[in-house]
């Protein structure tokens, strides 16, 4: 049986491996909270806020994400792969991703503002409408992956191969073409 938890604000907890499965939390807050140690199984975070909490190697499998919002948080080394994919909707603010793993999802109109997505997996991920916001997307891997309209504008660092990766209507700044043209030797300046 799943316990349901309904606007509850959460501040500095740090949870065991078990200690939040099968649970449903909506419109709930987690304020400077680790997960590090969590093990997910049949979670669901409904309209949830996650202010500064910690992620870092999290298993997240089969967990629910129907709009989540992580502000400041750091989520190294987790596998989103494995989530509910039925309504999957998550935002990120001020956040380190590095390492994490997005593999093969549907993240239409997801927004990353001011993130590290230092050498995050994209492969064959949907990222149609994604808006890249200030971010560094350093060694971050986009083959496969579907980026129309998709937003690099502001972010740098990133490589990306256009025979590899669907990028119609995506929007680059003028700095970013070298991150476009790194496979063909091309010097830019």
């Amino acid at each position: 049986m799943t316990d349901y938890l309904l606007d509850i604000e959460y501040n500095g907890i740090t949870y065991s491996d078990q200690e939040v499965n099968f649970k449903e939390f909506e419109n709930c807050t987690f304020n400077h909270c680790n997960f590090s140690q969590c093990a997910f199984t049949a979670v669901t975070f409904i309209d949830c806020t996650f202010n500064y909490c910690i992620f870092n190697n999290t298993k997240i499998n089969h967990v629910a994400f129907r709009t989540a919002f992580f502000n400041g948080c750091q989520i190294k080394e987790v596998n989103f792969a494995m989530v509910d994919k039925l309504i999957f909707e998550i935002h990120f603010t001020n956040c380190v991703l590095d390492f994490s793993k997005f593999y093969a999802l549907k993240m239409k109109r997801t927004s990353f503002t001011n993130c590290s997505l230092i050498a995050v997996d994209f492969m064959a991920t949907d990222l149609t409408e994604v808006i890249f916001d200030t971010c560094d997307l350093y060694r971050a891997e986009f083959d496969k992956a579907i980026a129309n309209k998709t937003d690099f504008r502001t972010s740098t660092n990133y490589t990306i191969d256009p025979e590899k990766t669907k990028l119609k209507k995506a929007v680059f700044s003028l700095n970013g073409l070298k991150g476009l043209l790194s496979k063909h030797d091309i010097i830019v300046e």
